[in-house]
C-alpha cells in the first residue's frame, strides 16, 4: 500500500510546519508565567472546564485509540464504543465522589492522597506502582502506537518516528507543566475533531450517504448491546467487567486525575469531568465510523489493523495529506505530554521529596520533575522499540486485556479506601503487593503462559478482571475486619470524612442533561 509520503505536496508541507510553530507559539506563550515546586505540576490551581475536559481527553485518545476504535468498527461495528459511552457513569463517580475528596485534601497526587489517610509505606507502595503502571500503560505502549502508525503511513523506521514524536511531546511537558500541556491540548484537541470529522465526511460521501452505509453493513453493526454468546463483547462482560477498568482509569489513575487536581475550584473540575463525558459521545462519528466506512470501501483487508492507515492514504486529498501527519503529532503529543507530566509529579512528590531530598523547595522541585521527563522518555523510547522487535503478537488485542489485570487492585482499594471507614492500612497494603501479584500473575497466565486460544477454560478476560476486583474486595473486607486500625488511621480518620462540598445547580444541570442524552442514546441503539 501506498504511504503518504508519496503523496505529500509543497502545500502539505506547509500545512506541517504551520502546526509545528503554532504549537510551539502556543507553547512558548503558555509557559512564560513560570510556577515553580508543586505549582508546576498542578498548572497553579488555574484550569478552567474546559482546559480540564480538553486535557483529559487528549490524553485519553492515544494513537492507539484511532488504531483499535477503526479495527473493531471494520470487524465488529459499533459494539466497542461501550468503552467510551459506558464511561460516563464512571465520570459521574470521578466528579461526585472522588474529586470533592481529592481537591477537600488539598493533594498533589492520588499516593499523597492515600498516604495521608493510611501513612507513608501505603504511599510509597502506591507511587511505585503508579509509575511503573504508567511506563507501560500510558508512555511505552503509547509511544509504540504512536510510532507504528507514522512508519505505515509515511514509510520511516519506528526509532526515527518514536524519538522525534517523544521529544516534541516532552519539550512541553518539560519547559511549562501542567498549565501548557493544557493549553497546547486544547488546540489539539479542537484540530482532531475537525480533521477526523473531514475524513468521515470523505468516506460517507464516497458511499452516498448515511443510508447507503446504513444498508451495505451486517447485520448487528449498529448494536450496542451483544447477545450473551457472542465471543467478543457478550453483554454481561461489558457491563460487569468494563467497570473495574473504568474506576482504575477515570477515579484513580494520576495520568487521568491531574487535571482535575489541578482545577481553580471544585465546580470548575466537576464540570470539566462532564465535558470529558460529552466529548465522549464524539468518539461515533470520529472513530468508529471511520472503520465501518474502511468495511464498505475497503473489504477483505488481510489486516483490519490496517484500516485507518487505509483510510487516510486513499480518502484524502492531494495538498491535505499533511493534516494526517498534523492528526498523528497531535493525539501522540496530547497523550504522551500528559503521562511524562503526571509521571514527572508522582516521582518528585511521593519519592523524592518524601524519602530522598525533604527539605527541596522551589526550583530544585522543578528541575527534579524536568530531570524525571526526560528519563522518562528514554525508557519510553527503548520500550518502545523493543516491543516492535515482539513478533506475532497482536498488540492492540492485548492491550485493552492488560489494562483489565492492572486494574482490579487499583478499583478495590480506592473504592474500598472512599466508601467504607472501616478500611485500614493493613488492607489496603496487602491489596496493593498481594493484590498486584495475583492480579498480574493471572494475566500473565492468560496471556501468555496458557493463551486463551490454546486453552478454552478462561472466561472473558472482563469477566476474569470482574472476578479478580469481587474477590479483592473479599480481601480487603475480611482483613479490615480481622485487624484494628493503627494509631496513625484513628488520628487521620476524619481528614478522610469531612464535610465535602455539595454540588452546584450548574453541576446538577450539566450531568442531569447528559444522563438523558446517554440513556436516549443507548435505547436508540440497543
Amino acid at each position: 500500500m501506498n504511504t503518504i509520503l508519496e503523496k505529500l505536496t509543497l502545500y502539505d508541507y506547509i500545512i506541517v510546519i504551520g502546526y509545528l510553530v503554532a504549537l510551539l507559539v502556543i507553547g512558548l506563550l503558555s509557559s512564560r508565567k513560570k510556577e515553580e515546586g508543586a505549582e508546576h505540576f498542578l498548572a497553579g490551581k488555574s484550569l478552567g472546564w474546559y482546559s480540564i475536559g480538553f486535557n483529559m481527553w487528549a490524553t485519553n485518545v492515544g494513537p492507539s485509540m484511532l488504531l483499535a476504535f477503526a479495527t473493531v468498527g471494520y470487524t465488529t461495528g459499533i459494539v466497542a464504543i461501550n468503552f467510551d459511552w459506558y464511561a460516563f457513569v464512571f465520570l459521574f463517580l470521578l466528579a461526585v465522589v472522588f474529586a470533592p475528596r481529592y481537591l477537600a485534601s488539598n493533594v498533589r497526587t492520588l499516593p499523597e492522597f492515600m498516604g495521608n489517610r493510611y501513612g507513608s509505606q501505603t504511599q510509597t507502595i502506591l507511587a511505585w506502582y503508579s509509575l511503573v503502571k504508567m511506563l507501560i500503560s500510558w508512555l511505552s505502549l503509547g509511544l509504540f502506537a504512536g510510532g507504528f502508525l507514522v512508519r505505515q503511513i509515511l514509510g520511516i523506521p519506528m526509532w526515527q518516528s518514536v524519538i522525534v514524536l517523544v521529544a516534541l511531546a516532552g519539550l512541553f511537558a518539560y519547559t511549562g507543566g501542567l498549565r501548557t500541556v493544557a493549553k497546547i491540548n486544547i488546540f489539539q484537541m479542537i484540530l482532531l475533531i475537525l480533521v477526523s470529522a473531514l475524513l468521515t465526511f470523505l468516506g460517507l460521501s464516497k458511499i452516498g450517504g448515511i443510508g447507503a452505509l446504513i444498508d451495505q453493513t451486517p447485520d448487528g453493526y449498529w448494536s450496542l448491546i451483544r447477545p450473551a454468546n457472542d465471543p467478543d463483547y457478550p453483554w454481561y462482560a461489558i457491563a460487569l467487567g468494563y467497570p473495574v477498568a473504568a474506576v482504575a482509569f477515570f477515579c484513580t489513575d494520576q495520568a487521568m486525575v491531574q487535571s482535575v487536581l489541578g482545577a481553580k475550584s471544585l465546580e470548575q473540575g466537576q464540570l470539566g469531568v462532564n465535558f470529558i463525558a460529552w466529548l465522549k459521545i464524539l468518539s461515533l462519528p470520529l472513530f468508529i465510523l471511520t472503520g465501518i466506512i474502511c468495511y464498505i470501501l475497503f473489504p477483505g483487508l488481510e489486516d483490519p489493523a490496517l484500516a485507518y492507515m487505509t483510510m487516510v492514504t486513499n480518502l484524502f486529498p492531494t495538498g491535505l495529506n499533511g493534516l494526517v501527519i498534523v492528526v498523528l503529532i497531535a493525539v501522540l503529543v496530547g497523550t504522551i505530554g500528559s503521562s511524562l507530566n503526571s509521571l514527572s509529579t508522582v516521582f518528585t512528590m511521593d519519592i523524592y521529596l518524601k524519602h530522598i531530598n525533604p527539605d527541596a523547595v522551589g526550583k530544585q522541585i522543578t528541575q527534579v520533575g524536568r530531570y524525571t521527563i526526560i528519563v522518562g522518555c528514554l525508557v519510553a523510547v527503548l520500550m518502545a522499540i523493543a516491543i516492535d522487535q515482539i513478533k506475532g503478537l497482536n498488540l492492540f488485542d492485548v492491550f485493552q486485556s492488560i489494562l483489565g489485570f492492572i486494574a482490579p487492585p487499583l478499583a478495590a482499594v480506592f473504592l474500598l479506601a472512599v466508601l467504607w471507614k472501616r478500611t485500614n492500612k493493613a488492607a489496603v497494603n496487602t491489596l496493593l503487593t498481594f493484590g498486584s501479584v495475583l492480579s498480574l500473575g493471572i494475566g500473565i497466565c492468560y496471556l501468555w503462559v496458557f493463551p486463551k486460544d490454546q486453552y478454552d477454560f478462561w472466561p472473558h478476560y472482563l469477566m476474569l478482571s470482574f472476578y479478580l476486583f469481587v474477590a479483592l474486595v473479599c480481601i480487603g473486607i475480611v482483613v479490615s475486619l480481622a485487624v484494628k486500625p493503627s494509631k496513625y488511621e484513628l488520628e487521620h480518620l476524619d481528614q478522610q470524612f469531612i464535610t465535602l462540598e455539595k454540588p452546584s445547580k450548574k453541576v446538577k444541570w450539566a450531568w442531569g442533561i447528559l444522563f438523558v442524552v446517554m440513556i436516549a442514546l443507548y435505547i436508540l441503539f440497543k
